[in-house]
């Protein structure tokens, strides 16, 4: 599947894209710990190439997001995009789907049940924004250090990097319970090397709430509107 996603990054454009995004965090005089790359993809372009792999980036996004890592982190090195880049894990890739298919099944619709939406693919979701908190900071990539002077990851390693996959909490990327696989020693955080982005969290309402705004119902049984909370970042 990483040949086809190379076929298709480069038949797209998205491989022309990906270099010019490189060169800028090659001339940046500033050290990164997470080298983050936004891929737009189109679904039926990718299936139509590989059915495998068009079904893994709809129905399991974070796994075909590591295939992208793997094949953009070999790129990086095969042709020398980004000096500073030690490890595959300090690359972070986020796929953007141009569109998702047209099927019930790929709607998330809170007023219907069964509400089974455990799996952590994509939906589309359409809603009124009822209220907008402001934009904050949230951690998208950090990196650790052992606190153990004597162990090879207390200085210059990019052993340990944490980057914040979609649907985790704060706490997931940054806090201070993590350990030294190698001696077990606490792991500190570099502070200079934490990269930010800009969050915003909206609530929103079911489309189908503005039957209940008109003043007057027809169906005599009996309902209620929730919000539902949406995490942009």
């Amino acid at each position: 599947m990483r040949e086809i996603a190379l076929v298709y990054l480069d038949r797209s454009g998205g491989l022309q894209k990906f270099v010019h995004d490189c060169k800028k965090y090659n001339d940046s005089k500033q050290s990164y710990a997470v080298y983050r790359f936004i891929i737009s993809i189109n679904p039926s372009d990718i299936a139509e190439l590989d059915a495998t792999l068009g079904n893994c980036i709809l129905h399991n996004p974070i796994q075909a997001a590591q295939i992208f890592q793997s094949v953009c982190f070999i790129a990086i090195k095969t042709l020398s995009l980004i000096e500073q880049l030690q490890t595959e894990a300090q690359i972070s890739i986020l796929l953007k789907p141009t569109h998702l298919p047209p099927l019930p099944s790929y709607v998330l619709s809170l007023s219907a049940f069964p509400f089974n939406y455990t799996s952590q693919r994509f939906y589309t979701s359409e809603g009124i924004v009822i209220a907008m908190g402001t934009v904050t900071k949230y951690t998208q990539g950090a990196r650790f250090l052992c606190t153990e002077e004597t162990c090879p990851f207390s200085e210059g390693s990019f052993r340990y990097i944490r980057v914040h996959l979609p649907g985790a909490t704060e706490s997931a990327t940054v806090r201070n319970d993590f350990v030294c696989s190698l001696c077990s020693s606490p792991l500190q955080e570099d502070m200079k090397f934490r990269v930010l982005g800009d969050k915003q969290i909206v609530e929103m309402i079911d489309a189908k709430a503005l039957n209940a705004l008109k003043g007057y119902s027809n169906d005599k049984s009996h309902f209620r509107i929730q919000t539902f909370t949406v995490f942009l970042r």
